[in-house]
């Protein structure tokens, strides 16, 4: 059974640090797992070995302009940030990986800033005041093009094309759906990896099976248990 698994990175990204919280910017700690855990989806229990048709990761290229921060007016060097650093290095990463394909779309072009949803609804309710905002409450506003409407595309086209039988995405959003609505109709093995994150109950009517091979993230509760002393919080993981 041919198999393509497509990454959605921002998603990856996100979920990889909730899991390993203190790696979030070890680039070659994230391509490694990356390609380990996705590869684990083509072994399970009672079912002979699939053969893997390729991975695509699906991610933009980091900011690397310079902008002035409005509030303290400081120009900032965001291709040093150690967010830049480490999507650069990912990517650099991943390519070296075997029957890995990195598809990049790019960023909105902007000069906007924009802050946390936290400190947004503050300012709504009142509880803060714009005055007393600080130059580390704002970002720049940055919005992904292109990788949504990428990963829809080589669904329709390893579908149309029969060059697989299965798919497995991992993503967490209704965003793909009629995409996963296409790929079913033409008789291929739908599979979503949320990493153990919740997803739209709607989505389940549209898919062929949930499977997550990443270890499970420690619940806050858990963490938390941990941290005040009563013993290490240990994860489940899902069956190799």
């Amino acid at each position: 059974m041919p198999t393509a698994i497509l990454i959605d990175g921002g998603y990856f990204v996100k979920r990889f640090r909730r899991i390993e919280p203190h790696n979030a910017h070890n680039a070659e700690r994230a391509a490694e797992v990356a390609h380990r855990w996705t590869l684990a989806h083509l072994t399970s229990s009672g079912c002979d070995r699939r053969d893997l048709y390729r991975i695509f990761f699906y991610d933009c290229p980091p900011l690397q302009k310079r902008m002035h921060n409005p509030i303290s007016g400081v120009c900032i060097n965001y291709a040093q940030s150690p967010e830049a650093l480490f999507r650069v290095g990912l990517h650099d990463a991943l390519k070296q990986k075997r029957k890995v394909a990195l598809r990049l779309g790019h960023l909105a072009d902007s000069n906007a800033w924009t802050t946390d949803s936290r400190t947004l609804d503050a300012l709504l309710k009142g509880k803060r005041e714009f005055s007393a905002l600080l130059p580390s409450d704002l970002h720049p506003e940055v919005r992904q093009k292109g990788v949504d409407m990428r990963i829809g595309l080589d669904i329709s086209s390893l579908s149309l094309k029969r060059q697989v039988r299965q798919i497995i995405l991992v993503a967490g959003d209704a965003d793909f759906i009629p995409a996963a609505k296409l790929a079913r109709r033409e008789g291929v093995d739908f599979i979503l990896d949320p990493m153990w994150s919740s997803i739209p109950p709607g989505l389940l009517e549209h898919i062929d099976g949930v499977r997550s091979t990443c270890p499970k993230p420690i619940s806050r509760k858990e963490a938390w248990s941990s941290s005040a002393g009563h013993g290490p919080a240990l994860p489940d993981h899902a069956r190799w």
